[in-house]
């Protein structure tokens, strides 16, 4: 069994149920424009980084307009949904308080800006509970390319092997194993259908026994 010296997070579909929020703001845009949203847009665009991501809608569904419109757009949309709805996602808090148990130092790896990082975790007073934070704007290569987990293992002080890394889609799985980290995928409704091979396990939740396993828990 892998020895666990450190954990890192993804952050939209593992913390939070913003998965939900990004699929009802893609609902919303394409409705506005006379389309309809497809599974196969929301998969191109999940876990990359904004500009990566509208890229990607806007050769899926043929659109006129630039990324920073719809970034915009979007941006309003997903604001509201935010206020009303942000939830943290099941076994979150339980697994943190395990990890600082266990001392293990922590992070969070996503591919979101810092501005909305630190919206989202400022809204459950999860800030100081991460000494260690990386956005979109700290690397120059988005996922499925591993950087961002190759700068965290450095960041950890741990080797990449020793970082026990959540992610919730196939481009962060591949992100995280490209940069061999021990990663842990937890689908849910709208990545269910990724490829999630190259993880060394696929669970439900958070707090699954095989996570505290690891964790030395158990």
């Amino acid at each position: 069994m892998a020895v666990i010296r450190a954990v890192v997070f993804d952050m939209d579909g593992i913390m939070f149920n913003t998965e939900d929020l990004f699929h009802e703001t893609g609902h919303e845009l394409m409705r506005r424009r006379g389309k309809q949203a497809t599974p196969k847009m929301f998969h191109r665009m999940m876990g990359r980084r904004a500009e990566e991501a509208f890229a990607a809608m806007i050769d899926e569904m043929q659109l006129v307009e630039t990324i920073p419109e719809l970034q915009v757009e979007s941006e309003a949309i997903f604001d509201a949904l935010v206020e009303q709805q942000l939830a943290t996602m099941p076994g979150l808090f339980e697994v943190l308080t395990t990890i600082e148990e266990r001392q293990f130092p922590k992070a969070v790896a996503t591919s979101s800006d810092r501005r909305y990082l630190e919206r989202l975790l400022g809204q459950f007073n999860l800030l100081p509970r991460f000494t260690t934070t990386l956005t979109a704007e700290d690397v120059t290569q988005g996922k499925p390319h591993p950087e961002i987990y190759l700068t965290a293992a450095d960041r950890l002080q741990v080797a990449p092997a020793e970082m026990l890394v959540f992610e919730d889609s196939e481009n962060g799985t591949r992100a995280a194993a490209a940069a061999g980290a021990h990663v842990i995928s937890v689908p849910h409704q709208y990545s269910a259908h990724h490829d999630f091979s190259p993880a060394k396990a696929v669970v439900s939740c958070l707090n699954d026994p095989h996570v505290l396993e690891l964790l030395g828990t158990s």
